[in-house]
């Protein structure tokens, strides 16, 4: 009598299938998040930055940032509040998803001020290294051609320019590090991803939605995510590079609406 075949050997997802329907809807989770916010973001810079190369050298081009959103001064205002408040829904959608029964979302990503002294002078440093190294890069695009021309302020004078420029700084902070640093970390690691391969991604994903303003940017946003990456595996604290990421920011856009016209640019 012949013997029976062997059986094939139980793979993981046979012998705990809830952990495969697990990892079918933390991957479902991740690709709505994003679809919903960053990854939405990259398609489009993606968009633009064909759209550009078409039109001409990037050199040649300008990408505004902040720019005016109606030309009547209190409706501009409403304008850009709910512009930065639905931006960070999704912000809301990661800590809802993260929390939960008995678990903080904040304290899961370090998105508190424990420690303030450490966590701001971390933050502090780090926006020193990341400011320093976004000038050169941009002059490096610039002289290269491959960064088209930044404003990063081209809101009219009122009295809430400068509030509205520096929740604008927060809104980009918040929404960038919570999702596609601590967010992405601890879903990619759950779904078995080793760290290296979440850092890279990580910067790859922060440098494709700023594919629009050319690729040097694109560049320098990819180092800048392996930098802040990197820092987060080893603190998995998330606040300090919220800090980081607001100050180089509002630094780039107030700095820019309060001394670009007296130096002859923007305004």
């Amino acid at each position: 009598m012949p013997a029976e075949p062997a059986s094939p050997a139980p793979t993981a997802d046979h012998l705990h299938p809830d952990a495969a329907a697990r990892r079918r809807r933390i991957t479902a989770e991740v690709l709505i998040v994003f679809g919903l916010s960053l990854g939405q973001s990259s398609v489009y810079a993606v968009v633009n930055l064909a759209e550009k190369l078409t039109r001409g050298p990037l050199a040649a081009q300008t990408t505004t940032l902040n720019p005016v959103l109606n030309d009547r001064q209190y409706f501009d205002l409403t304008y850009q509040l709910l512009d930065i408040l639905f931006a960070l829904v999704p912000v809301a959608l990661v800590l809802f998803l993260l929390g939960g029964h008995g678990v903080s979302a904040f304290r899961r990503l370090g998105f508190t001020f424990e420690k303030p002294l450490r966590t701001v002078g971390s933050g502090v440093g780090l926006a020193v290294v990341i400011g320093v190294g976004t000038l050169g890069v941009y002059a490096g695009g610039r002289a290269l051609g491959i960064t088209t021309a930044l404003v990063p302020a081209a809101l009219d004078s009122y009295w809430w320019t400068v509030p509205v420029l520096v929740l604008s700084a927060v809104r980009h902070a918040v929404l960038e590090e919570v999702i596609v640093v601590g967010y992405l970390f601890i879903r990619l690691r759950e779904l078995g991803w080793s760290t290296p391969a979440v850092i890279v991604t990580s910067a790859l994903v922060r440098g494709s939605y700023h594919l629009y303003q050319g690729f040097g940017p694109f560049i320098g946003n990819v180092l800048m995510g392996l930098l802040f990456a990197w820092f987060y595996t080893r603190t998995r604290r998330v606040m300090p590079l919220v800090i980081a990421h607001a100050l180089i920011d509002t630094a780039g856009f107030v700095g820019f609406a309060l001394l670009g016209p007296a130096i002859g640019i923007g305004g």
